[in-house]
Parts: structure tokens; C-alpha cells; sequence
């Protein structure tokens, strides 16, 4: 792979100069879109938002957008083999390919990233329809991921030009999933600080939480981890890769069948992190669990909490404290046959953090998990 970040010099990060609004979209490449939002409408509460295909112009591909609250996710198919959707698939399986951000100028964001190294996926064009334009850019980031900078200042359609309204019949209620928290990204051996320049070069973010193999290892497996976070906080994208243990990491193990490196989990945000998670589980998803031991000391370690603990335990949901609050998280098991994706359901109160306190607990988890697959 050809370097990302140039020779050019760097310019002070203190400048802002890529402001991000947030995460406007999440875009997989998976085997059959159709199905794959049905599953997502099913399991987590997303609602039928918008369609592309063969019927609104769009040749070589379907892709079906979701929705809840301000979460979208679009499931994207191509229609035909020997193209570079179809490529990625056999190679990565289903998988993220687009951390769509929101701009108020896509065509500067691409300048300023592209003149401080950046590598080019879509110079800004201008998609139009009826009800206006939008202006799409788009930089390369670690593997095959991509960042597209959305400008929709412009457009009060649905979703994009080239969609129209999707409509069902089907329409499960949502789960209280509310905007993604972050996205983390797993790279190869030593490739973290490589990811952690690009982002500071390149992109303008800062590096906020840093975690080492002493911080993330348990007896068999560890790994380091750095997290990137844009000038008001808005996007967030750990980058994690694998360190030396004694047994293969969960970072190895994802490479090993992604097939290279790409985005491990997406944190989903919720203000009720108990609803939310009882709900999923009764809609079928699967959570990894945590011995019924780690709440037996959970209070002396976060204080007082407003939640009663014993749900907490039911449900395997992990509480952290940092300077500023707690927070509590959940982790998915992968949501597909490869031992790839999976999600993060996460409830802020105060906390900034990414729940350090817990990191020994979930880690053995994925490796009971890991251990079954006859992985670790």
C-alpha cells in the first residue's frame, strides 16, 4: 500500500480546519442489501428510509438506507461480479466501507485533507434531483475504509439524489438507538501510530485517550489502542492494533478473516442502555457476557450509580467511571459468520471515556468466544 501522509509539512492541528458536524452516514458493502435491512430493521428498530437500484437509475447496485433518530445506515449490493463491490465482499465479507461525515463545504475538505497528504477516493462532484444538490468528496483511510465528506446544506430530500422514498409495510419499532458514539478501526502490527498521524496530518483530530498492551492484555492476548477525536468532538475513531501475547489477539483474529485491516465495531448511543439492550436481546441479538463476578465489587470500583445493579447483571451491561462521569457499554457478539463486525451499545452519563476499568473483563470474554471458534 502507498503512503497516505506526504512529505508536505504539517500544519499546526490547532487550527480546525476540517470541521466535522457529525457522522452523517454509515455505508456497508454486504452480500444481499435486501436482507441485510431487514435485519437491521428486525433486530435493532431501524425504519425503511430510502432506496437506490436499477429503478431509480442506478445501474450496477442496490442500496437501501435506514434510519433511527439520527442513526443511518446504508446496506449496498452490487448487481453484477467482477467489479470493486463485488471485490470487497469476496475478500472482506460484509463490512463497513463509507464513515460518511457531514461538512458545510465537502469541497474544501477535500482541498485541506488532500493538500496536507490526504488520498483522493472522489473528487467533490454534485449530485442533483428535485430537491437540490448535495456535494460529495471522499479521502482513503486504513485498508479499504473511506471517508466521504457530505454536504447536504442544499437538499431537503429524502436521503441522496439517485434515492427515492422507501416505504414499508414492515415497520418495527425502534430500539432507542440514537447517533454513533465512534467508530474504532483495526490496523496491522505497527501500523497504530502510522493511523494516529494520518489522523492528526491529515485530518486535524488530536489524540485524546492512548491504552497500552498494560491497559488492554489479558493472560493470553493484548492489545494498543489510540484514540482520534475531530476539534469539538463531534467523531471519534479509536485505532487499535494487535500487541505480543502468549495466544492470538481478537485485533489478529479480525485481520485474519477481514482479510486485512477495517472497522471492528460501531458504538451506538443510547439514553436508556437497559431498555435498549432488553430490547435487542428480545429481538435475537447476541451479547457477550462477563462472569456473574465482576458486579460483586462493581460499586467500591464506580461509586454510586443511578441504575440498579441487578439488570446490569442480567443483562452483562459493564459500568466505568472516569473524571467526569460514568459510563455503561455492551458489546455484540459479530453479527455475521465471520468473527469480523459487531457493535457497541453505550450510555454516557458525564464520561468522556472509553471504559479502561472494563477492559480485562470484556477481553476474556472475547476470548471464551474466540476460544470456541477455535481462534484464540
Amino acid at each position: 500500500m502507498g503512503t497516505l501522509v506526504s512529505n508536505t509539512p504539517v500544519i499546526s492541528i490547532q487550527e480546525d480546519f476540517l470541521p466535522l458536524q457529525g457522522t452523517d452516514y454509515v455505508e456497508f458493502y454486504v452480500g444481499n442489501a435486501k436482507q441485510a435491512a431487514h435485519f437491521y430493521k428486525t433486530a435493532f428498530g431501524f425504519q425503511s428510509l430510502a432506496y437506490a437500484g436499477p429503478e431509480t437509475g442506478m445501474k450496477d447496485r442496490a442500496s437501501y438506507a435506514v434510519r433511527q433518530n439520527k442513526l443511518t445506515f446504508v446496506f449496498t449490493t452490487p448487481l453484477r461480479s467482477q467489479n470493486a463491490m463485488a471485490d470487497h465482499i469476496y475478500r472482506h465479507g460484509d463490512g463497513v466501507k463509507i464513515l460518511a461525515l457531514k461538512v458545510d463545504d465537502a469541497t474544501e475538505a477535500w482541498k485541506q485533507t488532500t493538500a496536507r497528504g490526504g488520498k483522493t477516493y472522489q473528487e467533490p462532484h454534485i449530485l442533483k434531483d428535485a430537491h437540490g444538490e448535495v456535494v460529495v468528496s471522499g479521502i482513503c483511510t486504513y485498508g479499504e475504509t473511506v471517508h466521504l465528506f457530505v454536504e447536504r446544506k442544499n437538499y431537503e430530500g429524502v436521503f441522496l439524489p439517485g434515492y427515492r422514498k422507501w416505504e414499508s409495510e414492515y415497520n418495527p419499532a425502534d430500539t432507542g438507538l440514537l447517533y454513533v458514539d465512534h467508530c474504532v478501526g483495526n490496523v496491522g502490527w505497527n501500523q497504530m501510530n502510522r493511523w494516529v498521524n494520518f489522523y492528526e496530518e491529515v485530518m486535524g483530530f488530536r489524540n485524546i485517550l492512548t491504552f497500552d498492551d498494560n491497559d488492554i492484555s489479558t493472560e493470553y492476548s493484548a492489545l494498543m489502542s489510540k484514540v482520534m477525536s475531530n476539534g469539538n468532538g463531534f467523531v471519534k475513531f479509536p485505532i487499535n492494533e494487535p500487541a505480543e501475547g502468549k495466544k492470538k489477539s481478537q485485533v489478529e483474529e479480525y485481520l485474519d478473516y477481514y482479510d486485512g485491516e477495517g472497522c471492528q465495531h460501531v458504538a451506538l448511543a443510547t439514553n436508556n442502555i437497559v431498555n435498549t439492550v432488553t430490547d435487542l436481546q428480545s429481538r435475537g441479538i447476541e451479547f457477550l457476557k462477563v462472569p456473574s463476578s465482576y458486579y460483586d465489587e462493581l460499586l467500591e470500583r464506580v461509586g454510586h450509580i443511578d441504575e440498579d445493579l441487578e439488570p446490569l447483571k442480567q443483562l452483562g451491561i459493564l459500568v466505568d467511571r472516569d473524571e467526569e462521569g460514568y459510563l455503561l457499554q455492551i458489546f455484540t457478539k459479530p453479527v455475521e459468520d465471520r468473527p469480523t463486525l459487531f457493535f457497541e451499545i453505550i450510555q454516557r452519563k458525564g464520561a468522556k471515556s472509553f471504559g479502561k476499568g472494563n477492559f480485562k473483563a470484556l477481553f476474556e470474554a472475547i476470548e471464551r468466544e474466540q476460544e470456541l471458534r477455535g481462534n484464540l
